[in-house]
């Protein structure tokens, strides 16, 4: 059994406690999440366009994979941050339980990209199987980010819904 600060919340409950929503309101690192998100996203999209290019017809190689350890590196930035905005909003660097299924993913996304460095530096495998990986890598990225779209999604409804008026009679 899962110690209570590192189990995932139930089904329905929210998302933030008022504490935990008045932190992650006050901190630089929630914007500093916000803008390297969208940042990681679009050298997510030039590697993909650039990987894909080598693959389809071998143009670029190292083009490539230059953008692929770009996109590790900026990876690495962001779980470091979302490491240091998780401990001041929920006081744990990892596995909080709002953010528990993500973290756990997050290790996947980690793993692979890290293996695609490994690969890469000690030429364990030929270019197309590094672009391979770096796909896989990718593909686990992309479910990722899918995990964190839908909790700011959540994060905003409940938002909303706690800051709707009650006691209104219809």
């Amino acid at each position: 059994m899962l110690p209570e600060t590192t189990r995932p919340p139930s089904p329905g409950s929210p998302l933030y406690t008022p504490e935990e929503r008045q932190r992650r309101d006050a901190t630089v690192w929630t914007l500093v999440q916000g803008v390297l998100a969208p940042v990681q996203f679009l050298v997510f999209l030039v590697s993909l366009g650039l990987v894909l290019r080598f693959l389809f017809n071998g143009e670029g190689e190292q083009a490539a994979t230059v953008s692929v350890v770009v996109k590790t590196l900026t990876l690495y930035t962001i779980m470091v941050t979302g490491c240091v905005w998780e401990k001041v909003v929920f006081g744990q660097y990892l596995f909080a339980p709002a953010f528990f299924w993500e973290d756990v993913f997050s290790m996947a996304v980690l793993a692979l990209h890290t293996a695609y460095l490994l690969a890469l530096f000690n030429g364990w495998f030929d270019a197309r199987g590094l672009m391979l990986l770096a796909l896989a890598a990718y593909a686990t990225y992309l479910v990722n980010a899918g995990q964190f779209i839908y909790k700011l999604r959540m994060a905003r409804l409940q938002g909303q819904h706690a800051m709707a008026p009650t006691g209104v009679a219809a």
